[in-house]
């Protein structure tokens, strides 16, 4: 059993038995007409947040293609259209894929080896999705799953670090803020990061109601800045935050800490 023919909790299951094609146009349009309405006359850069091909495609039987690749190379091509709708509009487009570090917790027989071998395909699928979207206007963004939970499951960061890379993808945007993956900073010493490429880490978390200081924001920061400088590096979120944290002034208690934090990191590292 792959990814794609995962079987769907309760009993509904979607099957695949035709040619995948994208029906989006409209809503992609709406989506672009909205934040560049929203970013008018403000210095700040936006982005669309996008779901990645194996994270659209995941769920579904395939019944129609030869196989599993097959199929999942159909899906990377029809969102490709959506991705170049928003690149096009001059937005950055962030690909979400938490089936990339998720699809170990569903399959325990698999062995680390199968894991790799799996992930090397879905870079194959990833960046074929990618084809002809411009690199610097491409964030991917992965994660071990939003639900609270224990989380002892998930793939350690240093056992698929070297596959992220190869993503097509100017920045890279993971958890870092959660106690589970907070200490995966070190990792990065080990991976050779080409120059071009930007770190995002969470550096504040879904996974408690509990608001960052400022000062621990910073830290974070400095710890990636200290590795790929701080130039290369920008504060980003373990995840969306505003279905998943109590109450929506906690939300904003925590943008508030990144926000300070990340103008303490960036004086503390320009002395």
């Amino acid at each position: 059993m792959t990814p794609g023919n995962r079987p769907l909790e309760p009993t509904e299951v979607r099957v695949c038995t035709g040619p995948v094609k994208y029906v989006g146009q409209a809503a992609i349009a709406e989506d672009v007409r909205n934040m560049r309405a929203a970013l008018q006359g403000r210095p700040v850069e936006g982005f669309l947040s996008a779901l990645g091909p194996l994270s659209v495609g995941a769920g579904l039987r395939n019944e129609y293609y030869k196989d599993e690749e097959t199929y999942l190379f159909a899906v990377a091509e029809a969102v490709r259209e959506e991705y170049t709708a928003i690149t096009d509009a001059g937005l950055i487009l962030q690909v979400d894929e938490p089936e990339f570090a998720t699809s170990w917790q569903f399959y325990p027989h698999w062995s680390l080896g199968d894991l790799r071998t799996y992930l090397e395909m879905c870079v194959r699928v990833i960046n074929h999705a990618l084809e002809g979207v411009p690199e610097e206007l491409v964030r991917f963004h992965f994660c071990w799953a939003s639900p609270h939970r224990p989380h002892v499951n998930d793939i350690e960061l240093q056992h698929i670090v070297d596959l992220l890379v190869q993503i097509n993808a100017q920045s890279y945007a993971f958890e870092a803020g959660n106690v589970r993956h907070e200490h995966e900073w070190e990792v990065w010493k080990d991976v050779n990061l080409p120059d071009n490429k930007i770190l995002m880490p969470g550096v504040i978390t879904h996974s408690t109601d509990l608001v960052e200081h400022p000062r621990l924001v910073a830290n974070r920061l400095k710890n990636y800045a200290s590795i790929v400088g701080r130039e290369r590096v920008q504060a980003g979120t373990d995840c969306g935050m505003g279905s998943r944290v109590g109450h929506e002034d906690i939300v904003w208690a925590k943008l508030e800490a990144m926000a300070e934090g990340a103008r303490i990191a960036s004086e503390e590292l320009s002395n």
